[in-house]
């Protein structure tokens, strides 16, 4: 099958982690970085929700209350949302590897520290340790993957990603509520058993995770730090305790909202100054970025609904033990694998991305829609079927935000834009479990209080005290009137929890909408950082050099050029050029790579077109230049420049760049034509691609330049076909292929004497037009390919000559020997 292979990370040198060799990194290389990740993953994600069932029995003998309760929940998520933007950009700074090793040590310190609490306040203050490492390793996967693996490839590695989270998600409360239910080990366990994978996790990454060290001055916006954390940790508090220790609507709130919204301002005021901000706000001004974030940040209150109130449900509404309760949501895991790892592969094959996205937006809406008319009693295969749609949409939507944001941003800017989706997802998640779950105690109250009627006079008394301590009551000790009664305010409670969400999961599909789809980079973050600096000449004395970018890599294909940190090399006291780079829509073209160079090839200015596609390079002076601009996805573009001493407006205009796939098939059958022979050429005739077909019949050739090419198949046994197609400027152009079986002709030419050679054979067909012509070998023999079914007259001559009549079948091979003589003979 004819492909394209993104070039991707180089593959390093395990000895001195600077070096590269001339290949990419392999499926099997990645793999092995890729699974040191996806164990500290899965047990920062884990440690999260493996209390989840264990919570009651811990904060019990601990002597803790419902708020201590509360905050062993709320610091981790806390100090987890507040520190991802700060671990993004330490990512763009220091080195990643080391990163994610600080990240695992301080993850271990935490789990051990909780595993060895004597008091709630001991406990909470480990589980925002755990918090921190667990925001470090959360952001730090995206970064590290990014940085390995080009946008186009990185879908298939994603789905593995998206399958390590469900089955963390998902899988901690199971494992949680089997740790709970069996007495030898109690739930100290519970906070230990993240740290083996850490520790596993350490070595796998300090053997297989080999990334090139930053070479760039550091300069950390610890003011900007420390002001995001301060807004964030205000408004989790804030919501926290809303409906618990004051109302809503309250003093409390004023001070706490109002603190927040000034500490947000103040932060912002921070950014716009500082030289290496945590969260550049020039980011938001891309509609990707500041579409993915959004739709981020619905998603997250969805999802962490989904996952929180799961076992609360099959464990009061149900009455399920722990164990069973997280057996009972496979389903939903079940979905976030599938639809995650599907979705990888198909995006890595096509790379088409949006319509996942939009996908997973109707079934998470409709799946909380759904599951929020569940109730007490509803049949199980009913709720299963609503968790595995729920399931689905999160799988779709989670990894491919994080995706179409990577793919819009420059190698310097990667680490900061994957922890920006990031930290809105977390941020979703941490406020809408703590609103949520004050809503829903409010619902619950308010159907036991609807329906305490139903009572016999004398249980009702018994059915105040169970519903109005505010403790979690133990279902297996009331009577059964009361259980019912309870069961069912806690179903109808829950339920209305996913059907108060749905709309936010409406809003995510809503926003989706409007992302724009942009064709996946074919190359990784750092082969771009590489592929830019190869760009660079040594500059002559007097000139500005370039400045070192963080990580370099054996550089790919210079056709394919890697946008770049937005910086600018100018000469002293040159003439400005000035202008901005569009594509074929009219649009602007951000990261396009702009080069001024000499007419004998030096190059003099170098610049990276802004978000609105402006950019400035300096002349050295009055004369003519070359000005070469490229960026990916577009078919690079030279052009003369003159400078007369004044500044200069040069508008770019690029044209894209687009894919063409398809498949091969038997028009009769409709089966798949492996090992066709496709061919693409312009319109001129000269050959743009070439390749043959897999077994599917599947063919695809990347980066073509738009516009009308023919494509032309070739396959033994079928008549050849040629067509027209017309590819577009963007994105992948799909084509289906269809064959006529051809059938052939074979046959040998005798006399009496034995085989005639040099005897002529002519095939005329039905209408009396020559189908073929041809010449006897040695052995008499003749043939004719590639014909259509139907009637034939075959003319042979070198005797006296014969003609006979035939009928070709419309495919195989039919024989026809003809025989000569002389009359006498």
């Amino acid at each position: 099958m004819a492909t394209t292979t993104p070039s991707g990370v180089r593959a390093h040198a395990k000895h001195g982690g600077g070096s590269s060799a001339d290949a990419p990194m392999t499926h099997r290389q990645i793999m092995e970085a890729l699974s040191g990740l996806l164990l500290g993953m899965f047990a920062a994600i884990l440690s999260s929700t493996i209390v989840t069932n264990a919570l009651p029995e811990i904060v019990g003998d601990l002597g803790g209350g419902q708020s201590a309760y509360t905050w062993v929940v709320t610091a981790s998520l806390l100090t987890m949302t507040a520190s991802t933007p700060l671990w993004g950009k330490l990512a763009d700074l220091f080195s990643k590897k080391v990163l994610v090793q600080i990240a695992l040590c301080v993850f271990v310190l935490g789990s051990v520290v909780a595993g060895l609490a004597q008091n709630p306040a001991m406990l909470i203050s480990a589980r925002a340790i755990q918090g921190l490492g667990a925001g470090g390793l959360a952001a730090l996967a995206q970064i590290i993957m990014a940085a390995m693996i080009s946008p186009r490839e990185r879908g298939r590695y994603s789905g593995y990603l998206g399958a390590t989270f469900a089955v963390a998600t998902v899988g901690g409360p199971l494992l949680g509520g089997v740790i709970t239910d069996t007495s030898w080990l109690g739930w100290r366990w519970c906070l230990y058993v993240g740290v083996p994978f850490a520790l596993i996790a350490l070595v796998v990454l300090q053997k297989t995770l080999h990334l090139p060290l930053a070479k760039r001055r550091v300069e950390v916006d610890w003011a900007g730090a420390f002001f995001v954390t301060a807004a964030v940790s205000l408004l989790l508090v804030w919501v926290t305790f809303a409906d618990d220790k004051y109302d809503w609507l309250s003093w409390q709130t004023g001070v706490m909202v109002g603190g927040s919204v000034l500490l947000t301002l103040v932060f912002l005021f921070v950014e716009s100054r500082a030289a290496e901000p945590i969260i550049p706000l020039r980011l938001f001004r891309n509609r990707t970025i500041t579409l993915a974030s959004l739709a981020s940040l619905f998603v997250g209150i969805a999802m962490f609904a989904g996952t929180v109130y799961f076992s609360q449900y099959f464990q009061l509404a149900r009455d399920k033990s722990p164990t069973m309760s997280g057996v009972m949501t496979i389903p939903m895991i079940g979905g976030i694998f599938v639809s995650s790892t599907v979705s990888g592969i198909v995006i890595t094959r096509t790379g088409r991305w949006k319509a996942w996205l939009l996908a997973g937006g109707v079934l998470l809406t409709a799946g909380l829609g759904l599951l929020g008319t569940m109730r007490y009693d509803t049949p199980y295969w009913h709720i299963a079927l609503f968790m595995a749609l729920l399931g689905l949409g999160v799988g779709m939507m989670m990894q491919n935000l994080v995706l179409c944001t990577q793919n819009q941003v420059a190698p310097s800017d990667l680490g900061s834009a994957s922890s920006v989706v990031t930290f809105f997802r977390s941020l979703g998640g941490a406020v809408g479990v703590s609103v949520l779950g004050s809503v829903m105690s409010t619902r619950i109250s308010h159907y036991a209080q609807d329906t305490v009627g139903q009572l016999a006079p004398q249980e009702q008394a018994a059915a105040a005290k169970a519903s109005g301590s505010g403790a979690i009551p133990d279902m297996d000790l009331l009577p059964p009137p009361i259980r019912t009664w309870l069961e069912s305010a806690y179903g109808h409670g829950i339920a209305d929890i996913f059907l108060y969400v749905t709309p936010v999961a409406l809003l995510a599909f809503l926003v989706t909408l409007f992302i724009k789809e942009v064709p996946l980079r074919t190359t990784g973050a750092l082969a771009q950082a590489a592929e830019e600096q190869a760009g660079a000449v040594t500059p002559a004395a007097g000139s500005v050099p370039a400045r070192a970018e963080e990580d370099t890599a054996t550089p790919a294909a210079a056709a394919a050029p890697a946008p770049a940190a937005p910086a600018e090399e100018h000469a002293a006291g040159g003439v400005p050029v000035r202008g901005v780079v569009r594509g074929a829509d009219g649009g602007p073209v951000p990261q396009a790579a702009v080069t001024l160079i000499s007419l004998g090839g030096r190059q003099l200015g170098r610049s990276v077109a802004r978000a609105d596609g402006g950019y400035t390079v300096d002349a050295p002076g009055a004369g003519s230049y070359v000005l070469i601009a490229a960026a990916d996805g577009h078919q690079p573009q030279a052009s003369t420049v003159v400078v007369d001493g004044a500044s200069v407006a040069h508008d770019i205009l690029l044209s894209g760049t687009g894919g063409l796939a398809g498949s091969v098939h038997a028009d009769a059958t409709g089966e798949p034509v492996p090992d066709a022979m496709v061919i693409v050429t312009d319109v001129r005739g000269d050959l743009l691609a070439t390749g043959s077909t897999g077994e599917q019949g599947e063919f695809s050739f990347a980066e073509l330049v738009p516009g009308t090419v023919t494509l032309a198949v070739n396959a033994d046994g079928y008549r050849p076909r040629a067509l027209p197609v017309e590819v577009g400027g963007a994105g992948t152009t799909r084509v289906e292929v269809g064959l006529e079986t051809g059938a052939r002709l074979l046959g040998v030419v005798r006399t009496p004497h034995g085989p005639l050679a040099d005897a002529r054979v002519t095939l005329v067909d039905a209408a009396g037009n020559v189908t073929g012509t041809a010449t006897t070998g040695a052995d008499g023999a003749y043939a004719f390919a590639d014909l259509d079914g139907g009637e034939y007259t075959v003319i042979a001559a070198g005797y006296p000559p014969v003609a006979t009549t035939l009928t070709v079948s419309g495919g195989g091979t039919d024989g026809h020997d003809i025989e000569l003589a002389h009359p006498d003979e």
